[in-house]
């Protein structure tokens, strides 16, 4: 019986919760992007 907690858990935890927050930042921008675009073209056309 080992009493001593394997690390490789909570490594892969991190990695999954950083690449997870990494791909939503990006999400979000994109989106946030595109509808600033939209509205710049919409004020052009004015």
């Amino acid at each position: 019986m080992r009493e001593a907690m394997d690390p490789w858990t909570f490594v892969v935890a991190s990695y999954v919760v950083g690449v997870g927050a990494t791909l939503g930042l990006v999400a979000w921008s994109l989106l946030t992007m595109r509808r600033s675009e939209r509205r710049r073209d919409a004020a052009r056309k004015r």
